[in-house]
């Protein structure tokens, strides 16, 4: 590894397997690091292994030997305990699963073999699967613990990863649609990565995924030949069903199923009108380490905007009196992934017990206004009432929304009331309270 300072780090936390890598400046790419000296292994289980009498955790491939020799404790499914916040019981000690997360995360990074890791570093991207709201929680107080602070990461699912990676290819690998072949043993998920052109910026979606179940290999030996055979041609199928007259730059594949040694007739599907295909489990880190590349210094895909489906479509903000004066004061941008989407602010209420947020569609003049109740707010003088307000967003449509009585010094001190409500911004009727 030739970078010590200003480093941009891809993790991706797969629910069987994780993969670290650095973007290599020298090089201009993104590298994995081995999780092995000496050897090109690149994966590492997405487990860990608590050892009783040292109390100490180990991560991946080593986990892995001392849970089978040594009889620690293994969690091998960390993956869906960092999508709860239900505390794990280890060795008759409750753990919370950010505290796990934090130990596997922890273990990845030391294989990058740098002195002041955090203190080194300019990015860390963490890619998975999917990411929802107790997954997210657990990931941000897993990176702060470690000592990262809110600018030094970020989250993006494994859609976003494969859009930074895609894109940050040479050119010819997509100017046109780009087909994912996903693998999970015997099921495959087919999604297209199409861009509109006609637009500014570029709009780029991932569309809706199409899957097939393939006939499995595990038949007895004397039928394995036509299981081979049976399976290549499903999957032949599938690739001129998803595929079938449209222009495609490249194939990707990723996943765990997939084998050249059984895929004969598929790859001469795949490789027709020179389509260039790519097969490989590195995508997602990668992808992540060309996010943090791309977002904090390139910048280089501007003219572009991917339209993930956790993508928040409305700008939120409140008309108030900044400074004296009437305004207009932003809360949400549109545009951003929902769990990148926070606000807060504090304000006065002026003759009012209600607060009105605006809501509107970028480059759309239509504006609609959503009014939030402050029931049992106290009875005070005009301009006496101080509150705390935070916009959180919990899933692609669902925005909570915390307001906090402050008081007014010493003459109105605090109710310690506090409101909370979740609300649909485009379907004001469906809201309810938290």
């Amino acid at each position: 590894m030739n970078e010590i300072r200003d480093l941009i780090i891809g993790i991706d936390f797969g629910k069987d397997y994780s993969q670290i890598c650095y973007y290599d400046r020298k090089g201009e790419e993104p590298c994995s690091v081995s999780m092995k000296v000496g050897a090109q292994e690149f994966e590492a289980p997405t487990c860990i292994c608590r050892r009783g009498e040292h109390k100490e955790y180990t991560i991946g491939l080593e986990a892995v030997y001392f849970a089978r020799e040594k009889g620690g404790q293994m969690v091998d499914d960390l993956y869906g305990i960092c999508k709860k916040e239900d505390n794990v019981q280890i060795l008759g000690e409750q753990v919370e699963p950010w505290e796990l997360l934090q130990v596997f995360l922890e273990g990845m990074l030391k294989f990058l073999g740098v002195a002041d890791l955090v203190k080194n570093t300019k990015c860390l991207v963490i890619t998975s699967p999917e990411l929802e709201d107790p997954q997210v929680k657990n990931m941000e107080k897993a990176c702060q613990a470690i000592g990262f602070s809110k600018d030094q990461y970020m989250l993006i699912d494994h859609g976003e990863s494969f859009y930074y990676y895609s894109l940050t290819q040479k050119r010819e690998t997509w100017n046109r649609s780009i087909g994912w072949y996903s693998f999970h043993q015997d099921e495959v998920k087919f999604q297209q990565l199409t861009m509109d052109s006609s637009t500014r910026p570029v709009l780029v979606r991932l569309e809706e995924p199409k899957k097939t179940v393939l006939p499995s290999l595990t038949a007895p030996e004397e039928e394995g030949e036509k299981a081979v055979e049976a399976r290549d041609e499903a999957f032949r199928d599938f690739i001129k069903e998803t595929l079938g007259t449209g222009l495609f730059s490249s194939i990707q594949i990723t996943g765990y199923g997939f084998s050249p040694d059984w895929a004969k007739m598929s790859i001469g599907s795949l490789c027709m009108q020179r389509r260039k295909v790519y097969y490989g489990n590195n995508l997602f880190a990668k992808g992540a380490c060309a996010a943090g590349k791309e977002r904090l210094e390139d910048k280089i895909l501007k003219g572009y905007r991917y339209m993930s489906p956790a993508l928040v479509l409305k700008d939120v903000g409140m008309e108030m009196r900044v400074m004296g004066a009437p305004a207009y004061y932003p809360l949400i941008e549109a545009g951003k992934n929902w769990y990148e989407c926070k606000a807060g602010c504090e304000l006065i209420l002026d003759d009012t017990s209600e607060l009105v947020f605006v809501v509107s569609i970028p480059e759309e003049t239509e504006k609609k206004r959503v009014a939030m109740a402050l029931e049992g707010l106290p009875k005070r003088p005009n301009r006496t009432s101080r509150l705390s307000l935070t916009l959180k967003y919990v899933s692609p449509r669902d925005c909570e929304i915390t307001v906090e009585d402050l008081g007014f010094g010493e003459m109105y001190p605090s109710s310690g009331k506090i409101w909370r409500e979740l609300v649909r911004w485009d379907e004001q009727e469906e809201r309810k309270q938290a």
